[in-house]
């Protein structure tokens, strides 16, 4: 089914015209495992012909959005390749010249009419309820009155002759046969007036000519698949194999859009996301595993990837389980590698320097694996960990008080919790613990009577890490002048 009888060569072809979409991020992958499975080559293409819509920083960010996620290219820009160029803008001599060969072949004919011309037709098949698209008007214009208007520099585009009967027949690797009739189809243009194809053409050429043998891509262009295997036949060329990927929705069922959250890789990357957890979630939009395990490393997923379990039933994108998956592949992470992802969320929150010092890596290193249970995103760790590295903590009363005790009850709580912190040489965990549980027994009071207060007053909050760690990751010094804050605050109350 999966058509792999050759040497593999997949490409993902991306327009730069905005910032990598998390759709297109899909795509790319499947087109990854695809040539990982079955040892072949991944290129990466960008396909930048449509010069109105192009975005200068866009190729960028789809280059450093790929590599962020460990999709890295064999062939393409800045690596690249024995079929290059690989940015379509720099090949406009290729498609000149195989726009003229179907030309020549009697497939293609320049057609002359205007924009306004077409606007105009387009609205009256509309108004007349007809089907819009071109009327073929240039297509069977003498050769002598083509080759006038071209020496008098008449505007022009080059059309491919679309058959005006019978029907083309896509095979595609996960639909079968689909069946398209030709007198519905448009004659399409291949070459525009300002001298760049069109996605048709430029998509047919460069795959040929870089021997692509899959061509993986999402659902929305099987209406174009008639166009490029018509194509293929008037080159003469044999056409690749076709999987179209099935669509992507949101959880409510429309299109994904950012109504629903993000839909860009940045944000997913900025908001925190690792990348192993989002390639393990997008894997799962369309494939599944032969085990039906869904917590997947990169090598688990080439080793079991295979075209026949691609679906073509919509995949729907779920926030709730691609945070699920963050926080399971969060909590796989060496604790030095984890606390290393969240310096660059730290830094961008001012709570560490950047460059960060070797002395703050160190304290990172202690603070980060307290939390990694807990964090669901690396954008939490500043929320979660700030009194850590400021000592600017709000002692609200009505935390620094248990139940069933007092303003002045807990400010002797504090009091007497400060001696013996005070008098301790030993800062560790292990004589942390000792010293506090032998406090509480000598008050004669509850573990949480003793140590919400002590908590609080070091954290301003109720939810930490354990009492014991963190006190001693902050440091004897600092705790002891949190403690004697939050007892002039209960004095002044």
């Amino acid at each position: 089914m999966s058509g792999v009888d050759k040497s593999v060569r997949v490409r993902f072809a991306p327009s730069p015209t905005g910032y990598l979409h998390i759709g297109s991020a899909r795509t790319a992958l499947f087109n990854v495992l695809f040539a990982r499975a079955n040892n072949g080559t991944f290129i990466l293409r960008i396909e930048d012909t449509d010069r109105n819509r192009y975005v200068e920083e866009s190729m960028e960010d789809i280059k450093e959005s790929l590599s962020w996620l460990g999709l890295m290219w064999d062939e393409g820009p800045g690596v690249g390749g024995d079929v290059g160029p690989y940015i379509q803008s720099e090949r406009l001599d290729i498609y000149k010249e195989h726009a003229d060969r179907l030309v020549e072949t009697g497939h293609a004919y320049y057609c002359f009419c205007t924009p306004d011309r077409l606007d105009e037709l387009r609205k009256a098949q509309a108004a007349a309820g007809e089907p819009t698209g071109y009327d073929r008007r240039c297509r069977d214009l003498p050769e002598e009155e083509v080759r006038r208007l071209l020496d008098e520099g008449v505007p022009s585009v080059i059309r491919f002759k679309m058959p005006l009967e019978g029907a083309t027949i896509v095979e595609d690797v996960l639909r079968g046969k689909i069946r398209f009739e030709n007198r519905l189809l448009d004659d399409f243009v291949l070459m525009k007036s300002d001298g760049y194809p069109t996605y048709q053409l430029a998509s047919v050429v460069d795959d040929h000519l870089m021997k692509i043998s899959h061509v993986i891509r999402g659902d929305e262009w099987i209406n174009s698949s008639p166009k490029h295997v018509l194509l293929y036949k008037a080159f003469g060329w044999e056409a690749p194999v076709m999987a179209h990927l099935p669509v992507i929705l949101s959880q409510s069922g429309g299109k994904l859009s950012k109504r629903h959250g993000a839909t860009q890789l940045r944000e997913f990357r900025e908001k925190g996301y690792l990348p192993e957890a989002l390639v393990n979630f997008l894997a799962l939009l369309g494939w599944t595993s032969p085990d039906g395990e869904e917590v997947l490393d990169f090598d688990q997923m080439v080793s079991s990837f295979s075209l026949e379990r691609v679906g073509t039933s919509p995949a729907v994108f779920s926030y709730d389980k691609l945070d699920w998956l963050n926080g399971v592949h969060i909590r796989r992470l060496d604790p030095d590698e984890f606390s290393d992802r969240c310096i660059p969320f730290l830094q961008r929150d001012g709570l560490v320097s950047n460059p960060a010092t070797s002395e703050e890596v160190a304290y990172v290193r202690k603070v980060a694996p307290l939390l990694q249970e807990r964090v669901k995103l690396l954008s939490d760790i500043s929320d979660m960990s700030g009194y850590f590295f400021t000592d600017e903590i709000t002692h609200d009363p009505s935390l620094l008080v248990p139940r069933k005790m007092s303003k002045e009850e807990t400010a002797s709580v504090l009091r007497k919790s400060l001696e013996v912190l005070e008098g301790l040489d030993d800062f560790s965990e292990s004589a942390l613990e000792t010293t506090l549980r032998s406090l509480v027994d000598s008050l004669g009071l509850g573990t949480r009577q003793v140590f919400m207060p002590i908590r609080v007053a070091v954290t301003g909050s109720t939810a930490t890490p354990g009492l014991f760690e963190t006190l001693h990751v902050i440091g004897k010094e600092r705790v002891l002048e949190r403690i004697r804050k939050a007892i002039q605050v209960l004095q002044e109350q």
